[in-house]
């Protein structure tokens, strides 16, 4: 079993992020119905999917009938969305009992609007997280915030406006390299972490010895079907297969995934991406 399972319904985007590089697959929509095919793949591996690798999952015309095949199917949602297009949707997410997390990218925001004041995004969120707390106690919520180095500055704002929002004090040091969550009000929390570098070939080479939670908790899926063993892995470098042509355990069973996975066990990296990928080194004891 696997602790969740990306699938990336569309790589299309309605922002364009400085820290989020283009992606070099073709641009695509799921269909529905390789939607579905796919969901049926994973239920046996995972109780949980992300609905992106790349992308805005929200920009998908078919989201909610997407949304609703997980309900049919039990499978629970964790959405991460930028919130541009939230209140299109705000209703139904409320109302949907797949959906079991969902994290605003509010780095993402700052990146793309630095001149327009943060308050005009977060507190229609802020509005929309306390009544999905009343409807909805079990549901979790999360504000992304890079907290090191970048947008630091800037992050001081959000801390000031949930502040006086809920009536709370936040304690404004966090340790990305521990627990990078901190629960300030309900479900709902502030995630924290630190700007990292996309895995590519064109990145320095780092070496073989390391290890991922790549194929040992996660897997990914692009847009067109192909199985990616992490969810760093947007252009599909280390493709493992294609669950739209052969089934997914097939797959994950394979010669390739097999030398993967024993690898990460032994400290080994043995794919070349892996190799020149500096997200790894935040897995070094």
């Amino acid at each position: 079993m696997l602790k969740k399972i990306y699938i990336e319904i569309t790589n299309h985007c309605n922002l364009q992020c400085s820290f989020c590089p283009q992606s070099k697959q073709n641009k695509k929509m799921m269909s529905v119905a390789d939607f579905h095919h796919i969901l049926k793949e994973v239920m046996p591996l995972t109780g949980e999917v992300c609905l992106h690798v790349t992308g805005e999952p929200l920009v998908h015309p078919n989201f909610l009938e997407m949304l609703g095949l997980c309900e049919k199917m039990q499978i629970k949602v964790q959405l991460t969305t930028n919130g541009l297009l939230l209140e299109s949707v705000e209703n139904a997410l409320l109302k949907s009992p797949a959906i079991r997390q969902i994290n605003f990218s509010l780095q993402a925001l700052m990146d793309n609007f630095p001149d327009r004041k943060i308050a005009n995004h977060l507190l229609p969120f802020l509005d929309f997280i306390k009544r999905g707390c009343a409807l909805r106690p079990e549901m979790y919520f999360n504000l992304r915030l890079w907290n090191q180095g970048y947008h630091v500055f800037e992050n001081a704002e959000v801390f000031d406006i949930v502040e006086k929002y809920f009536q709370i004090i936040i304690k404004r040091t966090v340790d990305v390299g521990g627990i990078k969550s901190k629960r300030i009000w309900n479900r709902l929390y502030l995630h924290f972490d630190s700007r990292f570098d996309w895995p590519s070939l064109d990145n320095q080479y780092l070496g073989e010895v390391g290890t991922c939670k790549g194929l040992v908790d996660h897997i990914g899926v692009l847009s067109n079907g192909e199985v990616i063993p992490c969810c760093l892995d947007k252009d599909g470098v280390i493709s493992l297969g294609n669950c739209l042509k052969e089934p997914l355990e097939n797959i994950l069973n394979s010669k390739k995934a097999n030398r993967m996975r024993e690898g990460f066990k032994k400290g080994v990296l043995v794919e070349t991406l892996c190799q020149h990928c500096s997200y790894i080194r935040r897995f070094t004891k």
